[in-house]
């Protein structure tokens, strides 16, 4: 991680944003161009993995008969809502009590669905998302509101996030894990405030190839 970032402090590895108002580091020239990289890219990917679509399809389907596309509401760029694509990992009724963050060998899990979780599968219907517009590559993870209004309960800040699409994968992602808490969305946030502050393609570009290089090793992101 940079150690010389302006307007960044150190506290234990996690980078500490103290301005109130966060403003996007890309420039609108940026903006477009990350958009049509985003669209291309997601375009070749979908048709590359096309094959690996379908047999991910009919594995989900023939396991319980029931949907193989998962759709939850997430907010993204501008704070409008949107349906986040994934291939269903979970059981039907997975939710059946109301919102519950993903744990580590969670029981809900289905066996494949354990499986698509384990090699970042399940993930492959954000193609799309990216492909329309409604995720960017490289961005922040899009939560649902109602775990958005507990972390604005203790940093506002997050709001300032909207100003970018959220992303299949992240700098938050990299360094901070997944996030099972509160806590570690707060403190997931100082991340996402960091890579809104001072995003560039450069920043872009390193972020997917440790994603990738991750996932082929068989590392947790």
């Amino acid at each position: 991680m940079d150690q010389d970032i302006a307007y960044c402090e150190e506290q234990n590895n996690v980078p500490v944003i103290t301005d109130q108002e966060i403003e996007c580091g890309l420039t609108p020239f940026g903006q477009l161009a990350k958009r049509c990289f985003d669209f291309t890219l997601a375009g070749l990917l979908m048709l590359i993995f096309s094959p690996l679509y379908l047999v991910c399809y009919i594995a989900v389907r023939r396991e319980d008969g029931g949907p193989a596309i998962f759709k939850q509401e997430r907010i993204g760029r501008g704070g409008r809502p949107f349906h986040i694509l994934k291939f269903r990992s979970m059981r039907l009724d997975a939710e059946k009590d109301g919102p519950q963050l993903y744990t580590e060998d969670d029981s809900r899990l289905t066996k494949v669905g354990k499986f698509l979780r384990e090699h970042h599968l399940d993930e492959l219907p954000q193609l799309l998302n990216v492909f329309r517009g409604d995720m960017s590559f490289i961005g922040y993870r899009p939560e649902r509101q109602f775990y958005i209004d507990q972390i604005m309960k203790v940093d506002g800040r997050y709001k300032c996030l909207y100003q970018i699409r959220p992303g299949v994968t992240s700098y938050a992602t990299l360094y901070n894990g997944y996030t099972d808490t509160l806590d570690k969305m707060v403190k997931r946030l100082q991340y996402d405030l960091y890579y809104l502050q001072h995003g560039s393609a450069l920043l872009d570009l390193r972020i997917l190839w440790l994603t990738f290089y991750k996932i082929v090793g068989g590392k947790k992101i």
